[in-house]
């Protein structure tokens, strides 16, 4: 791809958010000749070790990054799933080499591994600003001014909101999250914690129905990481701001006193990374107003149940940045994006409807059935690539 550099309205760019999204859009408007600015609250672009998927359509867009390579070489390789029944007990040791792991070039890799690489290819081309944050928003018909946390102000032809899934900018914006938050049914908390049972390229997990505790060995480290997951009528709300909370709303979730539950409730109350969060979706009839547009989770966050959110955001930040570069009016650019990708998005976001049953059963009856499969297995089948992920051809904006 070459650069593209024309006279355009939208020129300087300030990208909220150093996670995923944030830094793949700023590589792309970088390539495409914007100067770009990325804003992150955090003190440095935060990692996680829990794996992460890139399937389908995502693909093209890393290997048209030129990080695919590096991507490859962190993969995570998974050699075993064990299942374990409520009381701890072995249901089924589980050879994974035949799962959609890498199945058709598709890549999971950790998440910290991911953010790094995007980091990495962009730290040297934009200028990021960590320790800040918006504080407000500006839309002139000629640019926008951003007032940050700082105190500093700076204007801009454009602002993109990469900033997850309880985005601050789209509330700055569009307003309340409410409207936008569709809650699925069910909250999770992930944490790292020691690796005392030794787990190499493995994963374990455990189930009662409605709830699922699992740890996942990426390597052979000291550390793993842990998941704690349960189903829940209503959405908490209030948990979202306070971790204090949010402890206490896991722990009364998991009073079992069998398997790795009471140290893996006792890890994640001491945590320093504890990571609480609803499985839900956001759904937003527009994706952008004014001069501000949002990318990944926090325009249109799939849940983890499609394990697409990773891709999404990859696929999002390559078409934004595309239009933006095609288009010299920023309007323009914007309905040129949710024309591209609503479709891809909306396909996707269907995913969550088939459901996680198989690792997340929800009735008694379903896990015994689910169990009795398990027991009759040598190895984990491998599922066939899902037409979905591939579903969106990437347009060229060379």
């Amino acid at each position: 791809m070459t650069e593209t550099h024309r006279p355009r309205s939208n020129r300087s760019v300030l990208v909220s958010g150093a996670s995923i999204a944030g830094p793949a859009i700023a590589y792309w408007l970088h390539r495409h000749g914007f100067d770009v600015t990325v804003v992150e609250r955090a003190g440095c672009v935060r990692g996680g070790g829990y794996p992460v998927d890139i399937r389908g359509t995502a693909l093209e867009v890393v290997r048209r990054m030129n990080i695919l390579p590096q991507l490859q070489k962190a993969q995570v390789n998974t050699h075993r799933i064990t299942f374990v029944d409520t009381d701890g007990s072995i249901i089924a040791p589980l050879r994974a080499q035949s799962m959609a792991i890498g199945a058709d070039g598709d890549l999971e890799v950790q998440r910290g591994d991911l953010t790094e690489t995007l980091y990495e290819a962009v730290r040297g081309s934009v200028t990021f600003m960590f320790n800040d944050s918006i504080a407000a928003l500006d839309d002139r018909p000629d640019s926008i001014e951003v007032t940050f946390r700082s105190g500093h102000r700076r204007t801009f032809d454009v602002v993109i909101g990469a900033d997850g899934i309880h985005s601050h900018t789209r509330r700055l914006i569009f307003g309340p999250e409410e409207p936008f938050h569709h809650y699925l049914g069910a909250c999770f908390a992930g944490f790292t914690m020691p690796n005392h049972l030794g787990l190499s390229h493995e994963g374990v997990l455990w189930n009662t129905p409605g709830r699922r505790a699992a740890l996942y060995a990426a390597g052979s480290g000291g550390q793993v990481f842990a998941l704690l997951s349960f189903r829940r009528p209503d959405l908490p709300f209030d948990a979202f701001h306070s971790q204090e909370a949010q402890r206490a709303l896991v722990a009364a979730a998991f009073p079992d006193e069998c398997w790795e539950i009471p140290r893996m409730v006792t890890r994640m109350r001491a945590a320093d990374d504890l990571f609480f969060d609803a499985i839900s979706q956001i759904r937003m009839t527009n994706w952008s107003r004014g001069r501000v547009a949002l990318v990944g989770d926090a325009a249109y966050a799939p849940s983890f149940l499609t394990g697409q959110g990773t891709s999404l955001a990859l696929v999002g930040a390559y078409v934004l940045a595309g239009e933006l570069a095609a288009h010299t009016d920023h309007a323009e650019a914007f309905d040129a994006y949710e024309k591209v990708l609503r479709p891809f998005v909306t396909l996707n976001q269907e995913l969550a409807n088939e459901g996680d049953t198989a690792l997340f059963p929800a009735t008694e009856e379903a896990l015994r059935a689910r169990n009795a499969a398990l027991r009759t297995l040598s190895a984990l089948p491998a599922e066939p690539p899902h037409a979905t992920y591939s579903a969106l051809t990437l347009p060229d904006y060379e």
